[in-house]
Formats: C-alpha cells, structure tokens, sequence
C-alpha cells in the first residue's frame, strides 16, 4: 500500500522535490504538468498538498488542492505503480477537478478508469507579432502603467467584475497580486490600464514575458485581460489586445501566446480575429461527488 503524507505547508526541501518531479515529467512527456498556480502554491498555504514516496524515499508522486481543484503528477519512473491512484484516494471522495496538462491517452485512460469526465477545455493560442492589426482607442480612453500599491484595490474589483463566472480569475486576492508583483517576470510597464478621463479603470491587458528555455526563444504573452463589464466602450477588449501586443514587440520579441477556455466563445472569436491559433490543448477532468 503506497503511503501518502499530506500538508498545508511544504517545507523547502519538499518544494524543491516537487519542481525536480515537474521537471522530470517535462522531459519525459514534453509538457510542464504545473500552472503558474501549482508553482507559486508550494511557497504558500492556499493550496493543500499530498505526497507520495518510493521506497527509497524519492518523491514519486504529488498532487494538489485548492478547494477541490488541483493538480496530480507521477514521476515517469514511477508510473503504473499505484502512486496516482494512491493520490486520489487522499484527496477524498468529494467533487474533484484536475487539470492534464496536454490533451494525452495516458491521462485521459487515467481519468477515465478513476470515475472522471472532461469538464473544461483551455486552449493556449498564438500568433507572431509582427503585422499587428492598427486598433485605436475609443475616444476618451487613454492607457497608464499599473502602479503597485496603489491600483490593487481598484484592479481586484474590475477583475472580479470582468471574471465573475470564471472559476480561477475571479477569485483573485490581494495575496495572488503581491505573490505575482514579487516574481522576476513582474514589470508594471507592461501593465497596461485603459482609464478614462478621471482615471476611472475600464479595463487592463496585463502582459508577461516568459524567459528563454532551452532552443525555445522568449515569448510574450496576454497574461490577464479584462474589461469593466458596466463600462464597456465598443472594440476596447480588441485594441487593449492590441495595445499589449505592440508593448511586446517593442521588446523585441517575436510570438505571444495566451490561454483561454474552448467555451469562451467571445473571448476565442477575438483572438482568432487578431491572428491567434490553437497551439496547445489542457484538459480538466471532473469527478462528481
């Protein structure tokens, strides 16, 4: 029987075991298996955490939860050896969501055999940045950098607002701000507002660049963007995309990339219109209570 220790915090020789799993599975499968989520959660207490050790006392497996979503990985040479289902049986008997990173057989026959079905599709969509489209501004609206410290309280509520139905992003807090304003990547230049004359926000496209890694170059991409849904200007989503993107560009960089959910229908019919294509798929599998 695979035992499986379970936690509220990881101590940080445990947060370093699960980054050297993540990295494994990376390599073996060709896919990160953790959100940008999942890696700030083994810093913090919002997520709880489960564990699952060979017999030599390497980390063979990890999974997960914040609320009854999470995320489960099996280091590649451990799988088949009961440390996944050992891991969902910690996690309870309730309602559960975990995310696959990839749409892959091997996590669908997983999920399929534990009692999930697919729940949610996110697509990461890209495209280059060279031949961005001209999308101006509606008249009265101009652009400012984010200033920290000052707009979170602001933020927090038109993002809550523009991502009411969203089961992640909507929830944001000002903890998930300052976890975010504290990482390498975090530059408020390129944390575009849309206000309008008394600087009332309207709307943000908040871009991030992602470093290189390995042969892949630097890639930028459409981190979070919202709209004030009671103070929508017409084509303000379309030209706050827009405005981002040249941000980007004028970093030199070539190709963004953004993620948005399949069901999104308005969301996924911008982007399109801007030149984005499917790249890559992740799949959440739900299991009722």
């Amino acid at each position: 029987m695979t035992d499986v220790r379970s936690s509220d915090r990881l101590t940080p020789a445990e947060a370093a075991d699960v980054l050297a799993l993540a990295a494994a599975a990376d390599e073996a499968d060709g896919v990160y298996p953790l959100s940008e989520d999942g890696v700030l959660g083994l810093r913090g207490t919002a997520h709880h955490h489960l564990l699952s050790r060979a017999d030599d006392g390497g980390l063979a497996g990890y999974a997960y939860l914040a609320g009854s979503a999470g995320e489960l990985i099996v280091h590649p040479k451990h799988r088949l050896r009961g440390h996944g289902t050992a891991l969902l049986a910690a996690a309870g008997t309730g309602e559960l969501q975990f995310w696959a990173h990839g749409d892959e057989p091997a996590a669908r026959a997983f999920a399929e055999r534990n009692g999930f079905t697919r729940a949610r599709v996110l697509w990461q969509m890209r495209r280059p940045l060279a031949g961005l489209p001209d999308v101006p501004l509606p008249g009265g609206v101009t652009l400012r950098a984010f200033v920290p410290g000052t707009d979170d309280e602001a933020w927090l509520g038109v993002n809550s607002r523009a991502f009411a139905h969203h089961p992640e992003q909507g929830r944001w807090t000002a903890e998930d701000l300052r976890l975010r304003f504290a990482e390498p990547w975090f530059d408020p230049a390129g944390f575009l507002l849309a206000v309008d004359a008394e600087d009332r926000m309207l709307g943000f496209h908040w871009t991030k660049v992602h470093p290189p890694e390995g042969d892949e170059p630097a890639i930028g991409e459409i981190y979070v963007l919202g709209v004030e849904p009671g103070g929508h200007r017409r084509g303000l989503g379309a030209a706050l995309s827009v405005a981002g993107l040249r941000h980007l560009a004028a970093q030199g960089l070539e190709n963004a990339l953004l993620y948005v959910d399949e069901s999104n229908t308005a969301a996924v019919g911008l982007y399109r219109r801007l030149g984005f294509e499917v790249h890559s798929t992740d799949v959440q599998y739900q299991r009722r209570a």
